[in-house]
């Protein structure tokens, strides 16, 4: 059964790593495995069926091709439902029921949608089944270009689980950034069965149908979605209100992005939602509850024995915990493995945990083929399995602190390998947080919150909350420790499985002999080679950030980030969802130099992240420094300022010195234009400059000869129809020109005219909304290398796009 499980979940795995799915011709692999076990003989010339091992791999192998095939048929299927590309951002009629509790953001409110009806009659529109749409109420042009995280409940909204509506909408195939180190939004979407994004129309045509809709999983979110509400309204202004709100109905949007980072600093953010432990805890509370009361009572010893009743309201808790948190991979997990073991206990069978795990296993990726992408998935399936390989088996029970230590130190160990290869980084405070926070959080928080949201009064939920807020105090002062976090470059494949069998070494029972093997087992987890660039070489990579720019330039021993996107809301920007990760993921553990070229907020808006979090030596700007940025030297950019690191040189650009005079010229305009130059090659970053910007630059080239002749060319402005003048394409001269855009933004950038002039100038055109990011490699004496991501590391559910001329 364990080496069946495991197969079949590599199997699956495999699948999520292929650029194309396969033909259902794969199925004939396992049948055929099959038939050929059926029919051969016991001893044969070429392999004994009798021998362990050989059954073993026979079992594996047949175990991996069905996963495979079972993961490309449920691939298949879903894929089948797909909007047509010539109707995204298209005005659409349809009708539907209001699938998932409703999200609050700043800006306005989001849910799923189920599609019953299409009311836009069309032979090619098809509009999948399962959507993701956002309202945008109306609002003042003020308010729109603030964010203010109390925002939220300034507008109320009309929907509500369940309820059928009539929309107009505006949608869009499933697509996000791709970057290396960065989350998947596709991957994502496909695995929650969205296919398909969009916006609800603010004008008329939108109307309620029905109040609810019965059907068992609308009233399972309507109950979320209404408990949810309670807890928000009683604990209104509380600081850990989302906190509260995540451990009940495992909706963790209300939390913070800062308390966020406490819980990653401090190897507790798998406490903060519901989680298999929390199920777990409850169900043995219940269990224990339902044991004491039940045997005291003989009328109901006799119509059922005690063990098994308790057994019962156990797991009919685990389910109803479970059902309120969406049914998440943890909680799937725990659930499967409970419902396995109470299964056996009710049947009066014995049955080992690993056996457990086994059929766990199998029947979360039965269910949901895509849950072996998910971190969540390996982290909680590993964390028990190294508590069993710790604990069950064992001649004499230890004495309850030991054995609370013991299992710690596995579950710490245990997921070190698989942190560092995940996430790039592991939480060195992590045992001693969990220590306290584990009993705490799941047997006196998670109980006193489900209370508390199901009585009418609020002191239960304010206690609740009383006791997070004394565990936060611990937890702060743990995070703020200088020792808090190992962070690293990913290490790789081999790295993993040595280090994952020197932890197994390293648990074996005391007094098993050579465990210093374990230690050198794991010692290459932490000695990564960094891919840097040679003397006098330079590697350029274009982050993927939607509708903004961000740019990481490495030589030999500095690095130099230009930019840092979008800021999406108070709480998330891309410098903590995509630079940060990028840089922590490539082994970067700090900035020699950060140059923010404007104001605008798809430039500027990630930059307070990436100084909060990141050391910086010097930080360049345009304008004046925020007080909530944080720099230990900050300078203006200024035309003429240049310096050089490993034999590349760095120059200025603009904007001039004089133009600071001038309160006048647009933000755009006053953009840091910087050229990096090496014996390779060269590219000019432009910022958002506009035609006045390249005119003054075009002066200054007559002067300085050639200074704007450079390879590699980051579009003005994102390829506006306000920058890109002819004058400026041909003094340029760029082989290759990238355009750094959001996909189907609402500006259409770049401008196809914009395109054509630099194509119709001999160049290669990319765009980083079809590429992804892209990475520039100066390091030879021939054109720059450019790599794209979507190219470099493709995956089925990842749509192919085309780029009318890209002259490659």
């Amino acid at each position: 059964m364990i080496i069946a499980a495991i197969g079949f979940v590599l199997g699956a795995w495999l699948l999520q790593q292929q650029a194309v799915l396969p033909s259902a011709l794969y199925w004939l692999i396992p049948f055929l495995l099959l038939m050929a076990y059926k029919f051969a003989k016991p001893q044969s010339i070429y392999f004994n069926l009798n021998n362990r091992l050989v059954n073993h791999c026979f079992i594996f192998l047949t175990a991996l091709s069905i996963g495979f095939c079972w993961a490309a048929t449920f691939a298949q299927i879903r894929l089948s439902d797909e909007l047509p590309k010539n109707w995204q951002q298209k005005s659409i009629h349809i009708v539907g029921v209001v699938a998932t509790l409703p999200e609050q953001t700043e800006r306005g409110v989001r849910f799923h949608f189920d599609v019953e009806q299409i009311l836009t009659k069309d032979e090619s529109l098809n509009v999948p089944r399962h959507i993701a749409l956002t309202f945008y109420p109306k609002i003042s042009v003020k308010s729109a270009s603030t964010f203010n995280t109390s925002s939220s409940a300034s507008f109320k909204t009309d929907f509500h689980a369940g309820q059928r509506w009539q929309f107009s909408v505006k949608l869009k195939r499933p697509h996000g950034t791709y970057n290396p180190h960065g989350f998947d939004f596709e991957a994502w979407a496909l695995a929650q069965n969205i296919r398909a994004t969009g916006t609800i129309s603010n004008k008329s045509g939108n109307k309620k149908l029905q109040d609810f809709v019965i059907r068992p999983a609308y009233l399972v979110e309507y109950c979320r979605e209404k408990i949810g509400n309670r807890i928000t309204d009683s604990l209104a202004g509380k600081p850990y209100a989302g906190v509260i709100r995540a451990l009940v109905i495992g909706d963790d949007s209300q939390i913070t992005t800062d308390d966020w980072a406490i819980y990653l600093r401090t190897g507790t953010n798998h406490l903060m939602s519901i989680s298999g432990l929390h199920i777990t805890m409850l169900a043995g509370l219940a269990f224990a509850l339902t044991a004491f009361i039940w045997r005291r009572i003989p009328r109901l010893v006799l119509l059922m024995p005690t063990r098994k009743a308790a057994t019962i309201v156990g797991l009919a808790i685990a389910i109803l915990y479970a059902c309120l948190a969406g049914l998440s991979i943890p909680t799937q997990r725990t659930l499967f493995m409970l419902m396995t073991f109470a299964l056996a206990l009710l049947l009066g069978r014995n049955l080992a945990i690993s056996r457990a795990l086994a059929i766990a296993l199998i029947v979360v990726v039965l269910i949901d083929p895509w849950a072996v992408i998910a971190p969540g998935f390996w982290l909680s399936f590993a964390a028990v399995a190294f508590i069993a390989y710790v604990t069950v088996g064992r001649l004499q029970a230890p004495h309850w602190l030991t054995a609370a230590i013991h299992t710690q130190w596995a579950i710490t160990l245990g997921l070190l390998p698989i942190l560092m290869v995940i996430f790039g980084q592991t939480s060195i405070v992590s045992p001693l947080a969990n220590a306290f926070a584990i009993p705490i959080i799941s047997l006196i928080v998670v109980p006193f919150s489900i209370l508390g949201s199901l009585l009418p009064t609020d002191i239960v939920l304010h206690s609740a909350h009383a006791v997070l807020q004394w565990c936060m105090l611990g937890l702060n002062w743990l995070a703020n420790l200088p020792i808090a976090v190992w962070q690293q470059a990913a290490p790789p494949l081999w790295a993993l499985l040595a280090a994952v069998l020197g932890v197994l070494w390293l648990l074996l029972p005391r007094g098993f002999p050579q465990r210093w093997l374990g230690f050198v087992l794991l010692m290459p987890l932490f000695f990564v080679h960094l891919n840097k660039p040679n003397l006098g070489a330079m590697q350029v990579n274009v982050l993927d950030v939607g509708q903004g720019l961000s740019v990481v330039i490495k030589t030999a021993n500095h690095v130099l980030l230009y930019d840092a996107g979008s800021r999406y809301s108070s709480q998330n920007d891309a410098g903590s969802r995509i630079v940060v990760p990028y840089l922590r993921g490539e082994g970067i553990k700090k900035l020699d130099s950060f140059i923010v070229s404007h104001q605008d907020a798809d430039h500027s808006g990630g930059a307070a992240s990436v100084l909060a979090q990141m050391p910086i030596d010097w930080l360049a700007t345009s304008f004046d420094m925020p007080e909530d940025w944080q720099a230990k030297r900050h300078v203006k950019c200024i035309a003429g300022q240049s310096w050089q690191w490993d034999k590349v040189e760095f120059q200025v650009l603009h904007p001039s010195k004089s133009s600071y005079q001038h309160i006048d010229i647009k933000d755009n305009n006053r953009s840091c234009v910087l050229k990096v130059s090496s014996q390779f090659g060269s590219i000019l970053l432009t910022g958002d400059i506009e035609q006045s910007a390249e005119a003054e630059l075009l002066a200054t080239n007559q002067l300085r000869h050639d200074i704007l002749l450079t390879d590699v060319l980051i579009a003005p402005h994102h390829g506006s129809k306000t920058s890109s003048t002819d004058d400026f394409v041909q003094a340029v001269g760029a082989k290759q020109v990238i355009f750094t855009v959001g996909y189907l933004n609402r500006f259409k950038h770049p401008k196809p005219i914009v395109e054509a002039r630099y194509a119709s100038n001999g160049a290669a055109n990319y765009r980083s909304d079809f590429h992804g990011a892209l990475q520039v490699n100066f390091s030879q004496n021939e054109p720059p290398n450019i790599a794209s991501w979507r190219e470099l590391k493709p995956r089925y559910w990842h749509d192919k796009y085309i780029i009318a001329d890209t002259n490659r």
